[in-house]
């Protein structure tokens, strides 16, 4: 696979966009309908789970996607179209929140047909974003550019999720399609702004030998390395994930946060993780302290233990100080998410002989698979606590396990990384 020249930072920033509108609609279906869905209509937990799992679980089709773009050398068609059935998937999930007032079966059809198309849009666009950032950035700069880009989705979380939180309040379904609809419009005019002709003189030749999608998914998974980071990227998500569907619910029944409050608090979470991964590059490009491994296992292991203040506070009740504290978990997120795509970048690029997207779809498949299994786990975990025991101790019961869960991916990260990217630091040009 023959190359042009190089991403420019501009060209980077762009693309960063792009995750910043992936992150703007994906956070809207898998926190708000989802708090919308438990509280407001009063439906088991497990139901959202099993929508979000839906998602995620489609999108074990990320490598088809990253063979499909390798074939084509093409990545910004893919990019477009995933963003707009994105949107539209979000939007007809949105639409399913005030149908189950009306019709349960109605509003579960449209439901798994909406979540099934998210999951598409996300695997399409996500996929092929990630791929031509690690075909076409140069290998100094690819831990940087994974940087930004990770830092720009998450911005693009923490502020569509407060500013929805302001305007969703007070709540209707009215002002809730308005909201889902102008966010998915937005996304795709943005979208296809950043991405228009940033393939010019940078983008990858098709290979002359098209691969097939069972041998370059083989072929990748006989790299050693490959499949060990594989198996560290389903853990660590897993523990990542738990939380994401209880997480709002929990502050709804268990401290009285209103719908657009406990939408607000993902905001503060997501905005302490673009703090962690902040402090993470400050300290690693300016103070030139850290390694990779360091900074993955030291993620992981404030984040559990802020999920165990976070489960002590629910004994406590609405005078804890739950925002300050999903502010930390977010900020120890970051650190541990930064380091982790880093690897996932570098790792893409080092000897991929025109696999990158493929390499890509793989660790996305795992991470997908294991957000849609944690978060159902988790759902299911606290519905069945719940129906033996009080709201606060079923929540506290399954965040202690996910924080279980964080100190298993740290003695993890400790051996894999090391072994994989002997002290890594993520700064480019060193």
């Amino acid at each position: 696979m023959t190359r042009g020249k190089n991403l420019s930072w501009i060209g980077i920033v762009r693309l960063g966009l792009v995750q910043m509108c992936l992150g703007s609609i994906v956070v809207l279906t898998t926190s708000t309908l989802n708090r919308l869905m438990v509280v407001e209509l009063a439906l088991p937990a497990i139901l959202p789970g099993l929508l979000v799992g839906l998602h995620y679980g489609i999108q074990i089709s990320r490598p088809h996607w990253g063979v499909l773009s390798d074939a084509t050398g093409r990545r910004t068609p893919w990019i477009v179209r995933g963003m707009a059935i994105l949107a539209l998937g979000a939007l007809g999930a949105a639409f399913g929140i005030p149908l189950f007032n009306q019709s349960f079966w109605a509003a579960l059809t449209l439901s798994i047909l909406s979540y099934t198309a998210i999951g598409l849009g996300v695997g399409a666009s996500g996929t092929s974003l990630l791929a031509l950032l690690a075909t076409t950035t140069e290998p100094r700069r690819r831990a940087a550019a994974a940087t930004i880009t990770w830092l720009m989705m998450i911005a693009g979380i923490a502020i569509t999720a407060a500013s929805v939180g302001a305007m969703l309040d007070p709540y209707s379904p009215r002002r809730l399609l308005i909201i889902v609809g102008l966010v998915g419009a937005g996304a795709v005019v943005l979208t296809s702004l950043a991405v228009w002709r940033v393939e010019v003189g940078v983008s990858a030749q098709p290979s002359a030998a098209k691969p097939r999608f069972r041998a370059a998914l083989r072929e990748v998974w006989a790299n050693d390395a490959a499949r060990r980071f594989t198996v560290f990227v389903f853990l660590s998500m897993t523990a990542f994930f738990m939380q994401e569907l209880i997480l709002e619910p929990y502050a709804g029944l268990v401290f009285g946060f209103t719908p657009g409050e406990s939408t607000s608090l993902s905001g503060a979470q997501n905005g302490g993780v673009f703090l962690g991964m902040l402090s993470v590059g400050i300290a690693v490009t300016g103070l030139k302290i850290g390694s990779l491994r360091g900074w993955v296992v030291a993620g992981c292991l404030g984040s559990a233990a802020s999920l165990g203040a976070i489960s002590a506070m629910g004994q406590v009740g609405p005078e804890a100080p739950l925002v300050l504290a999903v502010v930390v978990l977010g900020f120890f997120n970051g650190m541990f998410a930064v380091a982790a795509i880093g690897a996932m970048m570098e790792l893409a690029g080092e000897k991929a002989q025109g696999q990158e997207g493929t390499r890509m779809g793989l660790w996305g498949a795992a991470q997908a698979i294991a957000a849609g299994f944690g978060g159902l786990v988790g759902a299911a975990a606290a519905d069945l606590f719940r129906s033996v025991m009080p709201d606060a101790t079923a929540f506290g019961a399954v965040l202690l396990a996910e924080a279980a869960l964080f100190v298993a991916a740290a003695i993890l990260a400790a051996q894999v990384i090391h072994e994989t990217r002997r002290e890594t630091r993520i700064v480019a040009g060193e």
